[in-house]
């Protein structure tokens, strides 16, 4: 039978490694804003703001409009499968303070968008930084990749974080 500091070890590292699973569906989650980034970001460069003439006006809308879409899918998404366990927890939680369910989701949608502010201003800083030498869209998706660790550290810790029954 194993000693209590092996057991508490074991766990630790069952629980490291379920983290592990946590990432790589915050990952397709990402993939999957990515794509709804990169088609945002394009149709509104090429066709929605094409009457702003200067292309670099156009890109500073256009990144915006796609910023904000793909925040929104990410944070659908997140919510409905990376930390349903958490969100569940969290309803229940907040039952109990009387909260009603969309008093849950915005609150829950706010600090998503506080959350990944940083990784949104970083994507954003660096794909116009990047746009300078490289494409637009390949610029965008070297930023998205760089914002995305920021982003999973502070939706985990903060935005889905786990709650304790008291």
């Amino acid at each position: 039978m194993p000693s209590t500091p092996d057991l508490q070890q074991r766990v630790y590292q069952l629980m490291e490694w379920l983290k592990g699973f946590r990432y790589i569906k915050f990952g397709l989650v990402g993939a999957s804003g990515t794509v709804v980034n990169m088609a945002v970001l394009f149709v509104a460069q090429e066709y929605l703001f094409a009457l702003i003439a200067d292309p670099r006006q156009r890109l500073y809308a256009s990144l915006a409009l796609a910023i904000a879409v793909a925040t929104v899918n990410n944070f659908t998404w997140n919510r409905l499968w990376t930390w349903a366990d958490r969100v569940k927890a969290a309803h229940a939680h907040h039952e109990q303070l009387a909260h009603t369910r969309w008093t849950v989701i915005t609150s829950q949608l706010g600090r998503y968008a506080l959350a990944s502010w940083l990784g949104i201003g970083l994507q954003y800083g660096l794909t116009l930084w990047l746009a300078h030498s490289l494409h637009y869209l390949l610029a965008n998706v070297i930023a998205i990749v760089v914002a995305s660790v920021s982003n999973f550290l502070a939706n985990d810790r903060w935005t889905f974080r786990h709650h304790t029954p008291k």
